[in-house]
């Protein structure tokens, strides 16, 4: 009979234990934190933003497409400041698409229908340009996404050469990979590009609905996903950013989701339907992650930036109904 009584109190500790540990985070999506924008043409307000970047010390910069601006914020939303007019010249953009940040603090955007990138301060001031309408090496036609590695090689989505290019921190041509078709490091309508601590490439291939991994040096390593709306597939992916721990975030514009991966290709989670409310999203199309790897969304169609913690929903969740259910 005592062996009896001793059990009981054993397995009750095991599963109190068991229940008090978090949901396991990597199948959780993460917890909307907040948002801001609204359509239209004022301070904080866009016309389809579809390029972001966070910099080291967490302020926010978007590529506001259609009023050719760069608009930069606090990591809460408050408007800083803005710069970019319709134009050719220093300073100015047709269609600015992707933006990225450098270790240093410097912005470079990709001025897509001006075929170049733009090299700025933090606060706007112009500094560099490269980039002229062609195929050869260094030229860029349409180019969307641009990032920054930590050797501080900047790699640029050239979409309309389907390519990627590398170039140097001033400007100067580096190496390029890519040619138009299906097959392994071959691309049709690359759009974003990411990288990650160790120096490997994620390449959003849009109409092939995949994402494609590569060394620094353009090797091709691995690639995932096929065109559909389950687990793992895509409709037309755009941005790509990948987390301090090494995790992959694709906006999957068409089906109006972010999903999450290993750097392998493993699907982990998902989160998003298309519409207005919280969390949800209307073409999302760019994602940025900060130093404490918290998500930002640039939901386009809607017009806004959305922005999510680094702690999954239920991370923190616990059994409570079902241990107070063994008193009872």
């Amino acid at each position: 009979m005592k062996k009896h009584f001793l059990v009981a109190p054993v397995l009750l500790s095991l599963f109190l234990a068991a229940a008090l540990l978090p949901a396991p985070a990597s199948a959780q999506p993460l917890p909307y934190l907040t948002q801001w924008g609204a359509r239209g043409s004022g301070d904080g307000q866009y016309d389809t933003p579809i390029g972001v970047a966070v910099d080291g010390v967490g302020d926010v910069y978007v590529a506001d497409f259609v009023n050719n601006r760069i608009q930069k914020f606090t990591s809460s939303g408050v408007y800083i400041t803005q710069w970019g007019t319709y134009g050719t010249g220093d300073g100015q953009f047709n269609g600015p698409n992707g933006v990225a940040v450098d270790a240093a603090g410097d912005v470079y955007v990709a001025d897509t229908q001006n075929h170049r990138i733009q090299k700025f301060t933090g606060n706007g001031g112009y500094l560099a340009q490269w980039g002229t309408l062609g195929s050869g090496d260094g030229q860029l036609s349409a180019p969307r996404g641009v990032v920054v590695g930590a050797s501080g090689d900047v790699y640029v989505v050239d979409t309309g050469n389907y390519r990627i290019q590398t170039f140097t921190s001033a400007g100067v041509y580096v190496a390029q990979w890519g040619t138009l078709g299906s097959a392994n490091g071959q691309f049709r309508y690359p759009a974003g590009v990411a990288v990650d601590a160790s120096g490997d490439v994620y390449v959003t291939d849009m109409n092939n609905h995949r994402i494609q991994k590569f060394t620094g040096t353009g090797t091709y390593l691995t690639q995932w996903g096929t065109q559909g709306s389950g687990n793992g597939q895509f409709f037309v992916p755009w941005g790509v950013v990948v987390d301090g721990g090494g995790d992959i975030y694709v906006a999957d514009r068409g089906n109006n989701r972010v999903q999450k991966f290993t750097n392998t290709g493993t699907y982990v989670t998902q989160w998003g339907t298309r519409g207005t409310g919280d969390g949800q999203f209307y073409y999302p199309v760019a994602v940025a992650v900060d130093g404490g790897d918290n998500l930002y969304v640039a939901d386009t169609g809607n017009n806004r930036i959305q922005v999510f913690g680094s702690a999954p929903v239920s991370a923190q969740s616990t059994s409570w109904g079902r241990i107070k259910a063994l008193y009872r």
